[in-house]
């Protein structure tokens, strides 16, 4: 919190070397620093920011920067007090001294000075970063503002020194801009050098033109602060548009100096003494092959595998890396001990290649930055194999044969080299492996509206495939089907169950895989009729939509993203050897879309279905004048996505249930529901699973045999409920009943117990027990209070009594106007009761117009036409609600009278569905007078 000025964009991991104290020195502020107004810290008041003064001085002379701060906070908060009280000063004791010139506590007119006559100051070796794997030499000067309280101001002043023998006499500087929306009473930047010094500075807020002053035989630049807000821009827009708030100096004058200077650090003469450890490992690689390219390989897979990352700042260590023998010897080092040894280990094996700088983070901007160290922040391989550059990072992980010709994406590297060198542009491109490779495999075979088997295999590299490699030895079981079942979820749907699993990792590919089996939801939708599944994995995850609305963005271009590739592979084999199932959508896209180039390959023969799309991420931009072109091929290929297309004659739901259980199709899932059982017999979540699919395949019995082990287990009311479904369905309403009311004593606020229980007391023959039971949630209001007053008609209408269920159904329509579910509701009674008919046509057709999924609105408007003997208008309306909705048995039922009494065959057909679906469906529509 303390730390003056932004600390230097780290060169090469780090910034700074040389000798100095490992204790703070306490003096007075030098002479060249200009004093800060003071505070009149007894006239502040809650307007006033909590910054009170926020001063920033450098000034660079004789090889060597001082960097003084004076800040003052005030504690406007106790919870600040934590925050401010705890004081910590970093510094680095090669590169210089820490100075205290100040520590106060200002409270109204009093001044409590916290350093006068002692040194309070403590001094930690900082290794709080070591979980970042950075060792970086840092100590701390650490001191508690004992007696601070809520409204005191705390003010330091203190200076670091720093001399950096590696930058042979150079000198950089950077310090941070405070900008709107933070508020300062008193806030500056200054930086100061000798006349005549040659000092290049920068700053890069648009519009900021400091003027260069002489004072004393010193230029100065002197900055208010805080500045007006940075200007916004697109969270797309490339880095080199975001202007730094910093102001930096350097006394290299070009980049050419900065890679002379740099050079020395990375030779390699003499660096693998001959005998030693290092050098035999550089023969095995030299005996298995005579091709440069596997060399190459070999040796970074050494360093990359062999050699731990860990950023050492230590005893010169910031520019200066340590040498190969210590790297090897200790089997960690950063990227700078990393670079070296590839490179002692490439040259001795007759590989031209030479060190390059590069910045992880600001690739595009380094062009524009101020010639410096501090503009790079990584070191890396350039080899030159076969008249091909390879770019070779010692700090990566997973890099093989196959890899070699990959790029990363910094935009810009500076070679070093003795005799200098200029920005080199580095082409991106993207990766000849996948990042991520899915395959989903999908056996649909026992029917589209079934639960699918599915396996799934997803590979992965780079840092993801390290995850995997340290998770395949030390994962339990559970945690690794845990891990799984996330993995299946996240690419095949919250249905999906998993029974089996594996991870493992191949280190000679560097390749993680996750393997899982299970059975998942079938992801084949009805739509206009037909079913439909979606194939694309690609496109409908493309997102292209960039503002540049704003008069100041309309010029800027689109970043892509980082090189990546990614392939997804699904197949699926399809029930009734495939036949007569199409593809529709796009079975080949444009070579490039939103700056991707995607491929993708369709094939559906023999029954199996299969579909490639391998998505390759160019790191490119898009041109402004590109953007509107870009959007709208985005726009055609999202209304185009692929998908497969089942026959217009493939059977319905519950025809395919038919034919799975005379074909023994129900019986592999059924095997899968028992092998995820079998995983952890003792959950409910198996048993609860298995009881769902047996009751989407109207087996009633082995559905109640699973929801008793279930309930055994752990008991819910939504399980109590299923149950209590069962027990009517198999007309045991005594036993719903007693399930029912559990789930309603486990759950007061349920619906579904509610509807329940009144339901079958009211049957019973407790009718004013039960609308008594409704009545008082209709009274309690809120926001279910449309819903209990539908079953309340519901049951009026139960017990004929018309015009009470008609009245309540009118209130709450008038209440809430505008409400298709509720007009639907009026529709249905009156059409059960055979009353009002005219105005009960005016409901459904109103609600069907107002309606997203009208299918059981045409099922209650169908009732009423065929009350009012408008046979073919009801046919109409029922074949609406089944091309929706295939298997709604009231429909079906409704639609087999109707053709009954027309002498239609296929009446016995629409009959058996819905008895088979609704084993009482006959019973519920005799009680509205209508019968076969």
């Amino acid at each position: 919190m303390w730390r003056g000025g932004v600390s230097l964009i780290p060169f090469l991991c780090a910034a700074g070397a040389a000798h100095a104290g490992d204790k703070p020195l306490y003096q007075a502020a030098p002479a060249w620093v200009s004093a800060a107004p003071e505070p009149d810290v007894a006239k502040l008041t809650d307007a006033d920011p909590a910054i009170i003064i926020l001063d920033q001085q450098q000034r660079v002379s004789d090889g060597q920067l001082w960097s003084y701060t004076d800040q003052a906070v005030r504690a406007v908060s106790a919870q600040m007090l934590s925050d401010v009280g705890q004081i910590k000063l970093p510094w680095q004791p090669d590169a210089g001294d820490l100075i205290i010139h100040r520590a106060q506590i200002l409270r109204g007119r009093e001044v409590i000075d916290l350093v006068a006559g002692k040194q309070p100051f403590q001094v930690l070796r900082r290794e709080e970063q070591m979980e970042q794997r950075q060792l970086n030499g840092l100590l701390t000067a650490t001191l508690q503002a004992e007696g601070l309280r809520v409204g005191d101001v705390l003010r330091i002043s203190f200076s670091t020194t720093s001399r950096d023998k590696a930058l042979q006499g150079n000198v950089q500087a950077a310090q941070g801009l405070l900008t709107d929306p933070a508020r300062a009473k008193f806030a500056r930047a200054r930086l100061s050098w000798p006349v005549g010094t040659a000092l290049g500075w920068r700053t890069y807020v648009d519009g900021l033109k400091p003027q260069v002053v002489a004072k004393g035989g010193f230029n100065e630049i002197e900055i208010p602060l805080p500045l007006a807000k940075l200007p916004e821009l697109p969270a797309d827009a490339p880095v080199r548009y975001r202007k730094l708030p910093i102001l930096e100096a350097s006394s290299f004058a070009d980049w050419a100096s900065i890679s002379r200077v740099m050079a020395p650090l990375y030779k390699t003469d003499g660096l693998i003494a001959p005998g030693s450890p290092l050098a035999a490992e550089v023969a095995k690689i030299a005996a298995k092959s005579t091709d440069p390219r596997v060399r190459a390989a070999a040796a970074l897979r050494l360093v990359q595998d062999e050699v731990r990352y860990l950023f050492n700042g230590m005893d010169g260590g910031n520019y200066v890396p340590q040498t190969p023998a210590q790297t090897w010897s200790l089997r960690y080092g950063d990227c700078k001990a990393k670079t070296l040894l590839l490179l002692a280990m490439l040259r001795a094996l007759n590989i031209d290649a030479e060190a390059v700088a590069a910045s992880m983070e600001l690739g595009d901007q380094v062009p524009v930055r101020l010639p410096s160290p501090g503009a790079f922040d990584h070191v890396l391989v350039s080899a030159t194999v076969g008249g091909k550059l390879l770019w070779l990072d010692g700090t990566g992980s997973g890099t093989r044969l196959a890899d070699l010709d990959d790029a990363p994406a910094f935009r810009h590297v500076l070679p070093l080299r003795a005799e200098g060198a200029e920005l080199t542009p580095l082409e991106t491109r993207a990766p000849a492996r996948p990042l991520v490779e899915v395959d989903l495999n999908y056996d649909q075979r026992a029917g589209l509206r079934l639960p699918a088997p599915f396996t799934v295999k997803l590979r992965m590299r780079g840092a993801a495939a390290g995850m995997t490699q340290a998770a395949s030895s030390q994962m339990t079981k559970e945690q690794r089907n845990e891990g799984a079942q996330r993995t299946a979820t996240r690419l095949v749907g919250d249905g999906a169950i998993i029974f089996d699993s594996s991870i493992d990792y191949d280190p000679e590919t560097a390749t993680g895989t996750i393997r899982a089996t299970g059975i998942a939801t079938s992801p084949w939708n009805v739509e206009n009729g037909r079913y439909r599944l979606l194939l694309d994995k690609t496109i409908s995850e493309i997102t292209f939509a960039p503002d540049r609305v704003r008069p100041a963005w309309k010029d800027i271009p689109v970043a892509a993203g980082a090189p990546a590739t990614i392939v997804y592979r699904t197949s699926v084999q399809l029930p009734a050897g495939g036949e007569g199932f199409v593809l529709e959508g796009d079975q080949s896209l444009p070579p490039t879309l939103a700056g991707a180039r995607i491929s993708r390959t369709t094939a559906l023969a023999g029954g199996n279905l299969r579909v490639e799309d391998r998505v390759e991420n160019l790191g490119l931009e898009i041109a402004p004048k590109d953007i509107p072109a870009t959007r709208s091929q985005v726009s055609l290929a999202k209304n185009r996505l692929l998908k497969a297309i089942a026959p217009a004659s493939y059977p319905s739901g519950w025809r395919q249930v038919e034919d799975a259980r005379r074909s023994g199709a129900l019986q592999p899932i059924l095997a899968a529901y028992g092998r995820a059982i079998a995983q952890q017999p003792d959950e409910a979540l198996g048993y609860e699973n298995r009881a769902n699919f047996n009751l989407s395949v109207w087996d009633w019995k082995a559905a109640k045999a699973d929801l008793d082990k279930a309930i055994a287990l752990a008991p819910t009311a939504d399980l109590y409920l299923s149950r209590a479904s069962v027990f009517q369905q198999i007309r045991n309403d005594a036993a719903a009943l007693k399930d029912a009311e559990q789930a309603l004593a486990l759950d007061p606020g349920s619906i579904g117990a509610v509807n329940t229980v009144a339901t079958l007391r009211f049957r019973k023959g407790e009718q004013d027990d039960a609308l008594s039971m409704i009545a008082e949630r209709i009274d309690a209001g809120g926001d279910e209070k449309a819903s209990y007053v539908t079953l309340q008609a519901d049951l009026l209408a139960e017990a004929k009594r018309s015009d009470e269920a008609v009245a309540a159904l009118d209130g709450v329509v008038k209440a809430n106007p505008g409400k298709a579910d509720l007009l639907n509701s009026r529709c249905w009674v009156k059409g059960t009761l055979n009353v009002a008919l005219d105005t009960a046509l005016k409901d459904c057709t109103r609600a069907i117009e107002m309606a997203e999924q009208p299918a059981a609105i045409y099922d209650s408007r169908a009732l009423v036409y065929y009350r009012l003997g408008r046979m073919d208008d009801a046919l109409t309306d029922l074949n609406a609600a089944l091309d929706v909705a295939p298997d709604m048995s009231a429909s079906l039922f409704l639609r087999g009278i109707i053709l009954k009494k027309k002498g239609d065959k296929a009446a016995e057909q629409d009959l058996a569905a819905a008895r088979l679906m609704w084993p009482r469906i006959d019973e519920q529509y005799a009680r509205y007078g209508v019968v076969p």
